[in-house]
């Protein structure tokens, strides 16, 4: 009798432990299932150590990037050239970071019916980018190297990024210099004159008189031994006039006036130092050191130059903020992924904190439009309402300046902040003008 005894209390006590097993497993599953379908050597999911299923496309659905057999890309060489830096190529020398991020929803995995893109269905992954879009601004770049980024400061959605160099991933050139980095998510860049966009919302949020003072320039300002300098005297100006006239003495003074702690505080509060992620990527960091800084360098901070870096995609976003008064979207590149007639994926919009207030974006917007109406002339601008400043980011050793270009459209229709950085290319508005009215010509013509 003790023995069936014993023997029972043994099977009682497996029972248990199978189902205590099993009870795990089926925790386990449910919560990580999907990591174990999409881990890197999965051949539901991976080929050759990428992403191996389904398609992307633009925004209008153009085939970017078929992964179904391969790699094969969209027939059109331009295009092939002017999206490798977002789709890869079959060297992994640029990698794709989006379609690995988003593997589970590319693979169409749930808990029910497993992995079943490689039924009948595939997946679609579509961008918001625009094929036509990125062309126009491939060629508006031309043989320099640099970036062009729009992006909807409403929603996030990037409609258009082109770095260059860059090369058809069906023709790889001999000579690769410059042409793997991603220079709108990784490049960092002198700035120039577009920092005092940073450098006037620190002033009016901080100095309450700001726009009641006469900043007077001769050309030149001193600070002890040393001097700031203008190409012209501009004499006797109110901010916006000197904002509008970038005005180098009167934007020495103003950094002054705040002080390199303060500037450095109102460079992070505004995202300039830091960096985004999104869509499994993250850019580099921006920086800014005046806290700590000599007088003449704290004046040559606040103008966007001493030791001033600025990032693209995160200067993109921080004017995006200004548009949107005081607080922008979050960029993103994925608008949706599909499976069959399941949506796998979508973006949701999200709005970063509020860098500023409403009021201190209003007159930053306000001023950078005079700047468009007054000075760079609204003809160059496709029929848009736009606000903007330029910059011209020296950078020293012989080369040219950095040109710069930053902005937004304020129409309603068309809610877009741009970004171009040129390297070693000269003035910001003679360089980089031409390129945005292309850009946003095409912009206008894809949201129509």
């Amino acid at each position: 009798m003790n023995r069936i005894a014993h023997r029972a209390g043994i099977a009682y006590l497996l029972a248990i432990l199978l189902i205590a097993g099993f009870t795990f497993f089926l925790v386990e599953y449910f919560a990580e299932a999907d990591t174990w379908v999409v881990f890197p050597g999965s051949p539901h999911v991976y080929r050759d150590g990428t992403v191996g299923c389904g398609v992307v496309t633009d925004r209008d659905r153009y085939l970017l990037l078929d992964l179904r057999d391969g790699r094969s890309y969209s027939e059109d060489a331009l295009l092939r050239a002017a999206t490798v830096h977002w789709v890869g190529d079959r060297n992994g020398n640029i990698s794709a970071p989006a379609l690995s991020y988003h593997a589970t929803a590319m693979s169409g995995f749930n808990l029910l019916s497993g992995v079943y893109t490689y039924g009948q269905n595939s997946a679609v992954a579509e961008y918001g980018l625009s094929a036509k879009v990125q062309r126009v601004a491939l060629e508006a770049l031309g043989d320099y190297k640099g970036t062009v980024a729009v992006y909807n400061y409403k929603t996030g959605q990037i409609l258009c990024s082109v770095s260059t160099p860059a090369y058809d991933p069906d023709n790889v050139p001999e000579e690769m210099d410059g042409m793997y980095l991603n220079r709108f998510t990784q490049g960092l860049y002198v700035p120039g004159s577009i920092f005092k966009i940073v450098t006037l919302a620190a002033a009016l949020d901080s100095i309450e008189d700001v726009e009641e003072q006469t900043f007077f320039c001769s050309g030149k300002y001193e600070i002890g031994a040393d001097a700031i300098t203008c190409e012209t005297a501009h004499g006797s100006q109110d901010l916006k006039a000197a904002f509008r006239n970038s005005c180098n003495c009167a934007f020495a003074e103003i950094a002054l006036q705040i002080g390199g702690e303060g500037l450095e505080q109102y460079a992070q509060q505004f995202g300039i130092t830091e960096s985004i992620s999104f869509d499994g990527i993250t850019t580099v960091a921006g920086s800014f050191e005046a806290a700590d800084a000599a007088p003449i360098n704290v004046a040559w901070s606040g103008i966007g130059q001493y030791n001033d870096q600025i990032n693209p995609c995160v200067f993109l976003s921080f004017i995006g903020a200004v548009a949107g008064e005081g607080k922008g979207a979050k960029p993103y590149l994925v608008e949706k992924i599909s499976v069959g007639s399941k949506t796998t994926y979508r973006a949701e919009n999200e709005t970063g904190a509020r860098l500023m207030s409403a009021t201190t974006a209003n007159t930053v917007k306000e001023y950078m439009c005079y700047n468009v109406d007054d000075y760079y002339g609204p003809e160059n601008f496709c029929g848009l309402t736009v606000g903007a400043k330029t910059g011209t980011g020296e950078v020293g050793g012989g080369k040219k300046p950095n040109a710069m270009f930053a902005g937004f459209v304020e129409d309603e229709q068309y809610p877009l902040a741009f970004i171009v950085a040129v390297e070693d290319a000269g003035y910001g508005g003679k360089v980089c003008i031409p390129i945005v009215s292309k850009v946003l010509e095409a912009c206008k013509e894809a949201l129509n």
